[in-house]
């Protein structure tokens, strides 16, 4: 996602959250069943039990990421992720949804946690059977019956039923489930997705998803992924969407409203764009810089990892983009070729190729950030070497120096420009060093040996070492770890 004019989706850090301030709940809501209040000493000292007679350990609520310690639980690996939601329209906002989450255990497991920070829950079944389960801060916690033992796959459902809303951050945005005037727009970037989906919040953990979205039938729906049926029954219409590669679960999206959604096709992948009645006349323009923006990127860094392509714009004013997967989001505004190119990059660098963990995020939007450089190259009345020496010129007390991108400091500098503009810097560093042929090779190994997985910067240095036979590690310490502005690399 590019640095937006005005104000950022960023991240709250978890447990701080003001997602649902002023979002309601659905009073006809039935009673959960077999609950145990967050908290309650009952559901404290059965955990306690579980474990001490040797039946299982909880996961741990939290992968102990760098930034968001507490996103993501372990004990366990999500493999699918069945989304069946029902919308009941922009005057109310209400849902009723139904999640179903196909996973392994990873350890003998006595209880595990979900991120989760929507409306009521409504129930909770592990393999059919009802469950204890409490909420507190953004941590869901499930006990089953019995122990799970590792290896074996299981099946979690919870239902919810009320009135998702955003995270207002001050200084980062709007993010999460957003309302829109017709519907809403799902853009989660880092920590939004446990506003409407129960979730193991960090992209170590990715999976396949299915969305089954009912919605009254003057409306639309779109999502991830490829399209399947379309079911219209009376009053509403059901749209099936599934994503059939992993997913990260922040770039999980549904978009629902009224659109002009137009389709085609760029070097045989399907790119399904759409847009909000109000932007209507850059609907073609939307769909055409798409597919020149793709084939173009498929060139440089290689086969597009997914199945279909494209992209939307709905009415929220957000004011930036952000890469969901196959199909990002424009918030508010029409995107010129900076923002198509930077967020067609991420397909490849922050999508296929995820983050191990979110201090890491320069290999997202430093890349990112070069595609732009370079696709400014293409047409020779610029270069990313220019670009480079004039953000050189720059002052070292300028944000695009400080703070170093490999290192930001803070969930609350995430996405600040250093992370983008020097960590763009830092691959230019690397192209002067190593040479075009080396470079471009470097970019496409990275995405092709690392397709539907994760990476960390020590093993891309790793990677940009083998492949150019030059020890690069000065290099990459100046440009992503010295505080300065760099002199020598």
């Amino acid at each position: 996602m590019p640095p937006p004019p005005h104000g950022h989706a960023g991240d709250t850090p978890p447990g701080t959250s003001t997602a649902l301030d002023d979002c309601g709940r659905s009073p006809s809501a039935p009673d959960r069943p077999v609950p145990i209040q967050p908290g309650s000493v009952q559901q404290e000292g059965a955990q306690q039990e579980v474990a001490e007679d040797g039946a299982g350990i909880p996961g741990a609520a939290g992968l102990g990421d760098a930034y968001f310690k507490d996103a993501g639980n372990g004990g366990y690996d999500v493999a699918h992720y069945d989304v069946a939601l029902a919308y009941a329209g922009p005057k109310t906002g209400s849902v009723d949804a139904t999640v179903t989450i196909s996973a392994k255990a990873t350890q003998h497991l006595s209880g595990f946690n979900l991120d989760y920070r929507g409306p009521e829950i409504v129930a909770v079944t592990v393999d059919g059977r009802p469950v204890r389960y409490r909420r507190e801060g953004q941590e869901l916690t499930v006990t089953p019956a019995s122990a799970i033992p590792a290896g074996r796959a299981f099946t979690a459902v919870v239902r919810y039923s009320g009135r998702p809303g955003p995270i207002h951050n001050e200084s980062l945005g709007t993010y999460g489930w957003v309302p829109s005037k017709d519907g809403a727009i799902i853009v989660a970037e880092p920590d939004g997705a446990p506003t409407w989906l129960p979730v193991n919040d960090h992209p170590r953990d990715k999976a396949t998803y299915a969305f089954r979205v009912t919605v009254p039938k003057d409306l639309r729906v779109l999502a991830n992924g490829r399209p399947g049926r379309t079911v219209p029954d009376g009053a509403t219409t059901t749209y099936e969407w599934a994503e059939e590669s992993p997913m990260a679960s922040y770039l999980a999206m549904v978009a629902i409203g009224r659109f002009e959604v137009r389709e085609t096709t760029a070097g045989g992948i399907p790119v399904i764009t759409a847009v909000d009645p109000r932007f209507k006349a850059a609907a073609k323009e939307l769909e055409s810089l798409t597919v020149r923006a793709l084939k173009w990127e498929a060139t440089v860094f290689g086969p597009y990892p997914f199945a279909t392509a494209g992209g939307i714009v709905d009415d929220p004013r957000l004011d930036y983009a952000l890469e969901t997967q196959e199909r990002p989001v424009y918030g508010g505004f029409v995107p010129d070729e900076d923002f198509v190119v930077h967020e067609l990059a991420h397909q490849w660098f922050g999508d296929s190729v995820s983050v191990r963990d979110w201090r890491d995020i320069w290999l997202n939007e430093g890349f990112a950030t070069y595609a732009e450089w370079l696709w400014r190259e293409r047409g020779k009345k610029d270069s990313a070497k220019k670009i480079f020496n004039r953000y050189y010129r720059q002052p070292a007390g300028s944000p695009i120096f400080v703070p170093p991108p490999g290192r930001p400091g803070g969930a609350d500098r995430l996405f600040g420009f250093s992370v983008y503009v020097r960590g763009a810097m830092c691959l230019q560093a690397l192209r002067d060093r190593v040479g075009d042929r080396s470079f471009f090779t470097i970019l496409r190994t990275w995405a092709d040996e690392r397709r539907h997985a994760s990476g960390t910067t020590p093993q891309f240095v790793a990677l940009a070492e083998r492949i150019s036979g030059k020890r690069l590690g000065g290099l990459f310490d100046a440009w992503l770890y010295t505080k300065a502005k760099p002199k020598k690399w």
